[in-house]
């Protein structure tokens, strides 16, 4: 049986019933062999701005949990959208009171807890733009080099670190002395510092409702940082337009999402799209649950999340795939785990890379003998520039790799690279560039405004464009050897796996470059 072949037990077993939507593929071919793709759907309307679901699900479900965290002592700690919605005006009031602004928004610097949501949506609230920097660049890095880049780019006006301890090198190393650094706890002894709490503490809330007034769909909300392939921090503007349309995208596939307020159980850190804006934002605007994940990918981090999973039943799970990798023998060791996990679950989500057919037949088998039925696997093709999801499968496929088609909305051009398909993009979720780096964002559009994402993509069928996309390679990873031969690294590291599975995890190829190429290896 091939490793690209499902088990025919488990390609015959039903179902988990689960509403999705369904696209109808609209494709126009150019001159010079340009393919336009896009969906005959249309883009359901969305919020002015990501506060508008706050506000709502405040008066539609104000005791509802929104936010899960466990404590010091292993306790879950919860606010309920009333409460965030409190809180967010309160710090959106002291946030006003420093005159903060693009020109001097907020960094964010430690990772994922309920004090950098808070302070995320306080700042959305009132028009501040903020910035989650990954807490690796202050607690693994020796020179903090890219994180001086960085807070030198965005020139902030408040810094924020959970811990002042643990943070305080990077905090010496790269933060000027004249800024504003507000920590949860453990001041650091020689810099002044604010405690997070009186962020919250004051009851003056005067001009939270003009600042909030001014909040438009152009109003920048946050900035992510990506290096792409150039090593050189980028800060990626991101609008309220492009994150709310998003969620209207990703809702047009993921219709179950409206039929029941989700419950995630998320470790994917909000200094990436994926985990900040696509997870994050979906539980916001469908008025969920969010239970903050403590674990990782790592044999440790695996056994926290399990930990969490054993107490929260999720109803859509997103992970990477060295995420489920790590979860599958916990899975098949743990009967009461993989019968909390599944029971309510309608989708497994994955994006980041590509999952290996080893773990898919083995999550598929789990969830049969635990239910029944399998749990249908999704999965979709974005960036940060993109808010993130550009395009997604929104149906069943037996095996990984199907990336879908354009959500509607989006308009895909591809374009002859190299005997590929070159991906580019265009819509209202893509950004208008990056931060004060007017020279990059000129680099990253096409004469006709199309979003050069560096993804090549080929179709599932070329005669019928509406099975949808397979990923094809990063146009910048691929490289030509002295042989004159192409190397398409995305998918030949993804068959080499899957080949070898479960004793290879992860391969990189390099060769000779010829010398004509001026691709990268």
């Amino acid at each position: 049986m091939s490793s690209s072949t499902p088990p025919r037990s488990t390609a015959q077993a039903p179902l988990r019933p689960v509403r999705l939507g369904t696209f109808d593929a609209v494709l126009e071919k150019s001159g010079g062999g340009v393919i336009h793709l896009r969906t005959k759907q249309v883009l359901a309307p969305f919020h002015n701005n990501l506060s508008e679901p706050l506000e709502h699900w405040a008066k539609a479900a104000p005791e509802r949990i929104y936010l899960g965290q466990r404590d010091a002592e292993g306790r879950w700690r919860t606010l309920n959208y009333a409460q965030v919605l409190n809180h967010v005006k309160r710090i959106g009031a002291a946030l006003l009171r420093r005159g903060l602004s693009a020109e001097r928004p907020i960094a964010i610097i430690s990772g994922n807890d309920i004090e950098h949501a808070l302070l995320g949506l306080a700042a959305i609230y009132v028009g501040i733009p903020y910035a989650p920097i990954s807490p690796a660049y202050s607690l693994m890095s020796t020179d903090f080099g890219k994180l001086r880049m960085m807070i030198n780019l965005l020139t902030p006006g408040l810094v924020f670190a959970n811990d002042g301890s643990a943070f305080a090198r990077a905090v010496a190393a790269a933060l000027p002395g004249d800024v504003e650094l507000a920590v949860t706890r453990n001041p650091i002894a020689d810099r002044k510092c604010t405690p997070f709490a009186d962020l919250i503490g004051a009851e003056d809330a005067a001009g939270i409702a003009d600042a909030h007034a001014r909040v438009t769909p152009d109003t920048i909300a946050k900035f992510l940082f990506t290096s792409g392939s150039t090593g050189e921090p980028k800060a990626v503007i991101n609008t309220h337009r492009m994150l709310c349309s998003n969620q209207s995208m990703i809702a047009a596939g993921f219709c179950f999402v409206e039929d029941e307020s989700p419950v995630v159980v998320d470790w994917l850190p909000w200094s990436h799209t994926f985990g900040g804006n696509h997870n994050f934002n979906m539980v916001l605007v469908n008025g969920g649950s969010l239970y903050i994940d403590d674990g990782n990918p790592t044999p440790p981090g695996a056994q926290k999340t399990a930990r969490n999973l054993r107490e929260i039943a999720p109803t859509i799970y997103f992970n990477v795939p060295k995420g489920y990798e790590a979860l599958v023998p916990l899975f098949r060791a743990d009967e009461a785990l993989r019968e909390n996990f599944f029971s309510r679950l309608k989708v497994l989500f994955y994006a980041g890379a590509g999952l290996n057919q080893v773990t898919w037949d083995a999550l598929t088998k789990l969830s049969i003998e635990t239910t029944g039925e399998r749990i249908i696997f999704l999965t979709s093709l974005g960036s940060t520039e993109t808010s993130p999801l550009a395009l997604a499968c929104s149906w069943d496929f037996d095996r990984p790799g199907n990336i879908g088609l354009p959500s509607p909305g989006v308009e895909l051009k591809l374009v002859p690279n190299e005997g590929k398909l070159e991906a580019r993009l265009r819509g209202p979720h893509i950004t208008p560039g990056y931060w004060r780096q007017d020279h990059l964002t000129r680099d990253a559009f096409d004469e006709e405004g199309y979003y050069k994402i560096g993804d090549a993509l080929k179709f599932v069928d070329p005669d019928h464009p509406s099975k949808g996309l397979l990923f094809d390679g990063r146009i910048a990873e691929d490289y030509k050897m002295s042989t004159g031969t192409w190397v398409s690294v995305g998918p030949l590291r993804a068959r080499f796996i899957d080949h070898f599975a479960p004793y290879v995890r992860d391969v990189v190829f390099a060769g000779p470059r010829a010398r004509s190429t001026s691709a990268r290896c």
